[in-house]
């Protein structure tokens, strides 16, 4: 089928793009890096008064009920201008956990806090030298009407601004099984967790969390039986499809550059545009580009629907869109010569988070044997 956008779909598009190309341009980035701040509480205040947190939540519960698609559109924008917020980590894959995991109380008290963008919550999944909700060894152990979590996560999307925590851990079996997985929601300043972080490359910083014998109540585990490992896996699509929409905005925009920086740069006394291996260069790209618009759309429109290739076409998009937006910010860095290679000059930063957001929910290497399992091989 064709996947083209309706009125509404193009209006929220336009709209985020005027947003923030005013409140959000690339040199916000710059400056946020510069005081030594990963986001801007004021933009993520702006963000939730569009209504942008609420995006994917059902009515009922605040939010708008938009679709994926729309939020796709969104974090594509973001990828134009590198806007830092937890619109991607908190707003769309942790309310979806909350959605498919949580009892009634749980989602009436979390998801409007969420919707509002007043709560923002972050996945502790990944443990040092494995991923994968499968491979997790923290142990959430039963104790009196509770449970006692021991273990370590690492690579916490957001989470040195994260107000709560959904805690992957397993409550039986070994690592590498899909059985025994549970999920804990733990407060920030909750007694036995050591929270520390890292600045990346593109200003982000992904927490490190210890925990040691942190308690957490039976009322904090969200938990539907038969339903875990499936939630996870749908968490896991969100994540990187939404993910692949922002590479494809960090592609485009790095495309988008380079096209008009070649049509100005003079060599020989002609723009170096009119030389034709550029031309040759810049055609492939262009058309890589459009596979990879397509590719996203198809896995959005696949997770509103809830289709059963959901997950095989979040994997084709994420490793594709991987690919590509490497390919795209290599050659725009290339492309711009020397000056591409200064801190002075904003396309290094569109290279920096691309090779970030490669790694979040899972790498185009995790992703293309995701897809050849799926396959069957």
């Amino acid at each position: 089928m064709a996947y083209i956008l309706n009125e509404e779909q193009e209006l929220l598009r336009d709209s985020a793009k005027d947003f923030l190309a005013e409140l959000s341009p690339v040199g916000a980035l710059r400056d946020l890096r510069d005081s030594g701040k990963e986001w801007s509480g004021e933009l993520w205040t702006a963000m939730a008064e569009m209504g942008w947190p609420g995006i994917t939540v059902p009515e009922q519960y605040g939010g708008l009920e938009f679709g994926y698609i729309g939020a796709g559109l969104l974090a594509e924008e973001c990828g134009r201008t590198l806007a830092s917020s937890p619109f991607l980590s908190s707003a769309l894959v942790c309310s979806s956990l909350v959605a498919g995991l949580g009892d009634e109380n749980q989602k009436s008290e979390l998801l409007p806090a969420m919707a509002a963008g007043e709560l923002i919550l972050a996945l502790a999944v990944t443990e040092p030298g494995v991923a994968g909700a499968e491979n997790t060894m923290l142990a959430a152990r039963a104790d009196g009407d509770g449970f006692v979590l021991e273990g370590k996560k690492s690579f916490v999307i957001d989470g040195t601004m994260a107000h709560k925590f959904l805690v992957a851990a397993r409550t039986a079996g070994v690592a590498g099984e899909t059985e025994g997985l549970g999920l804990f929601l733990v407060e920030r300043d909750a007694a036995g967790l050591e929270i520390s972080s890292r600045q990346n490359a593109d200003n982000h910083q992904p927490a490190e969390l210890v925990f040691n014998a942190v308690r957490v109540a039976a009322a904090d585990r969200l938990h539907q039986p038969g339903q875990v490992w499936t939630q996870f896996q749908k968490a896991l699509d969100i994540g990187a499809v939404c993910t692949a929409a922002e590479m494809l905005g960090i592609a485009d925009e790095s495309f988008t550059r380079t096209v008009e920086y070649l049509k100005e740069r003079k060599q020989f006394g002609v723009p170096v545009g009119s030389f034709q291996a550029l031309q040759f260069r810049c055609a492939e790209l262009f058309s890589e580009l459009q596979l990879c618009r397509s590719a996203v759309l198809a896995a959005l429109d696949a997770i509103d629907q809830d289709r059963e290739d959901r997950s095989l076409l979040a994997s084709l998009a994420k490793a594709k869109c991987g690919n590509i937006a490497k390919l795209a910010v290599n050659e725009a860095v290339q492309m711009h010569g020397g000056i591409g290679m200064t801190d002075e000059f904003d396309i290094g930063f569109f290279m920096k988070r691309a090779a970030s957001a490669q790694q979040e929910y899972g790498d185009s290497y995790y992703h293309t044997d995701r897809f050849a399992r799926l396959r069957g091989y």
